[in-house]
């Protein structure tokens, strides 16, 4: 009895239509959104109040810290010291470089100053142009010492004699060649295994070089003889925020 009223119940449930069959069209493909341009943020106010650079406008030194600045693309005030007029050796200037030595660096409350220690405090705070492991941090900061030790010292020794401004005879001229070449086939030697200095990818160690590099060619050497060196001084110089000391340092003072 239970048996029959079950089949009787199937029997009268209704039957479910099969869906109609929908013919294949194609999807009609979506116009992306229209993407908004986002306005690039300029520097605020604390930002380009932050670093006052002082120097001269034909300093390898005071180029070479500009220039890091510029890499780094951070706005900054630029003071002009006259060392012509002895401006460097006055108690105001003194108060900021004890050394009476351009270039000097304002960050905030602070002075730094030497071009060494300026391109490691401006890697650290900026976070910029650091190597990435120990060993390649260390690499740089040896690379970023003999830069001023043995490749600054005769190059700017030689470019000073040819603008007048250092006198000393061929003997001590060509010890100073003698040493400038020396330090240049050093680098060349570095530059044929890799393309930057210390690190895989550019570093203070490559800006300290550049800012000494840049003038060679005043104190007589060419730097076509070294293919290498060349090579990498044309990849430096296409480096986003490059700028030459002609764009970079103003015979005046310039505030932001």
């Amino acid at each position: 009895m239970a048996k029959s009223a079950a089949r009787a119940k199937v029997k009268s449930m209704p039957l479910k239509k099969a869906a109609p069959k929908v013919s294949a069209k194609k999807a009609t493909p979506r116009k992306p959104a229209p993407v908004k341009a986002v306005a690039s943020r300029g520097p605020t106010a604390a930002e380009k109040q932050r670093f006052t650079l002082y120097g001269f406008a034909t300093s390898g030194p005071t180029y070479t810290a500009a220039l890091m600045l510029s890499l780094c693309k951070h706005p900054f005030s630029y003071m002009h010291v006259n060392l012509r007029e002895g401006a460097h050796k006055q108690a105001e200037y003194l108060v900021k470089n004890r050394f009476a030595q351009v270039p000097a660096l304002r960050d905030g409350q602070m002075v730094a100053v030497q071009s060494a220690a300026i391109l490691m405090h401006l890697s650290s705070v900026l976070e910029k142009f650091e190597g990435k492991t120990p060993l390649e941090k260390q690499r740089v900061t040896e690379w970023l010492f003999w830069a001023w030790d043995k490749l600054a010292v005769p190059v700017f020794r030689l470019r000073a004699r040819s603008r007048g401004t250092r006198q000393f005879g061929d003997e001590v001229r060509i010890m100073y060649d003698t040493e400038a070449r020396a330090a240049i086939s050093v680098l060349e030697n570095e530059l044929a295994k890799a393309e930057w200095i210390g690190a895989k990818k550019p570093s203070i160690a490559d800006v300290a070089v550049y800012g000494v590099l840049r003038y060679a060619g005043e104190g007589g050497i060419d730097l076509l003889n070294y293919p290498h060196v060349s090579a990498w001084k044309k990849r430096f110089e296409e480096l986003p925020g490059f700028a030459t000391p002609e764009q970079l340092l103003p015979m005046e003072s310039r505030l932001i």
